[in-house]
């Protein structure tokens, strides 16, 4: 088990249920079989920035990075297709990563994952309707810009 599978782990705990206490956080990894001790979940959460509050860890803000995707989108995106459950963005030459690095940042529960090239980008949903919902959501987009 990898580091980056442990912290994504986490988040993903974080994300669904509320945990107070890193003694809750490693409750919940080991019922997922990973055993981590009490230096490694310090140092994890920061790594990922997670405060606590009254309602248990949560995400800090993240820093702006970038043009957001919608901006992006309007500039670059130039065809959205539908494959049963993926939907392919065609972009502009050169620009399909960073358009797919802001879908990401958008953080769509509707989308699985999305993998990028050059001007393509694969974006997963789980299921046919669902891929055809988000397919009308970034065809609107389009129109827009």
């Amino acid at each position: 088990m990898t580091k980056t599978y442990r912290q994504g782990q986490i988040l993903k705990l974080v994300r669904a249920k509320r945990i107070s206490t890193q003694e809750e956080l490693a409750q919940e990894l080991g019922r997922q079989g990973i055993a981590t001790t009490q230096v490694t979940l310090s140092r994890d959460i920061r790594d990922l920035r997670l405060v606590k509050t009254r309602e248990g860890y949560q995400e800090m803000a993240p820093e702006e990075t970038g043009p957001g995707f919608q901006l992006l989108a309007a500039e670059f995106l130039l065809d959205v297709l539908r494959a049963q459950n993926l939907v392919v963005l065609k972009t502009s030459p050169g620009h399909a990563n960073s358009v797919a690095v802001a879908l990401d940042g958008e953080g769509w529960p509707e989308v699985v994952g999305t993998i990028a090239g050059d001007d393509t980008i694969l974006l997963v949903t789980p299921d046919n309707p669902t891929a055809e919902a988000v397919q009308e959501k970034l065809l609107a987009l389009l129109e827009r810009g």
